[in-house]
């Protein structure tokens, strides 16, 4: 791992028994408020693109929006959140995905992606991939090509990263955290 990245994990505090028992809550919160360590990950979120032509940076709720925005910025690219059901004032689309005891719904505006639009997909953490799987789904649909997905942690052992290149999204990560 470079020294970049170092930073970016050590910068994560860890929460043991978060929010159950054997959960190692991993909290960005200590990142991002440091602002040298809050500007790493943007930059190597958006190196590969620099340059390239990306129409919308999707983020899902909440830490996705602190991120994605970030990277939209520097990208020159619009924003669109995706959200929990019933939290966007305008007409939505929505699509249902898995949680781990059950489902749920998100949703983001009719309008917020063109057919043809160019998208990454962003989130501060891929753990067993079902809110991404979904938001995929959700871009999908509205005929948005969803470029790669980004996230700063992946959970390896959950497999959500495979998932997603499984629908054959590229998935970057930063670093990488053994448990749950």
């Amino acid at each position: 791992m470079t020294s970049a990245l170092n930073e970016i994990a050590a910068s994560i505090r860890t929460i043991p028994d978060y929010p159950k028992p054997g959960v190692q809550f991993r909290d960005i919160t200590t990142l991002l408020g440091n602002a040298r360590a809050f500007r790493r990950p943007i930059d190597e979120l958006v190196q590969p693109w620099a340059g390239a032509k990306v129409d919308q940076v999707a983020g899902i709720e909440a830490r996705g929006f602190i991120i994605g925005g970030a990277v939209a910025h520097q990208l020159s690219a619009g924003f669109v959140p995706i959200r929990k059901k019933g939290k966007l004032p305008f007409d939505t689309v929505s699509m249902s995905y898995a949680l781990e005891y059950g489902t749920d719904e998100m949703e983001m505006h009719v309008d917020a992606v063109g057919k043809g639009d160019r998208v990454i997909l962003v989130d501060d953490l891929i753990a067993t991939g079902g809110t991404a799987e979904g938001a995929v789904k959700l871009l999908r649909n509205r005929g948005a090509i969803v470029e790669a997905a980004c996230f700063i942690i992946d959970l390896p052992e959950l497999g959500g990263a495979a998932k997603l290149r499984a629908l054959d999204v590229p998935v970057r990560t930063l670093v990488s955290f053994e448990g749950h």
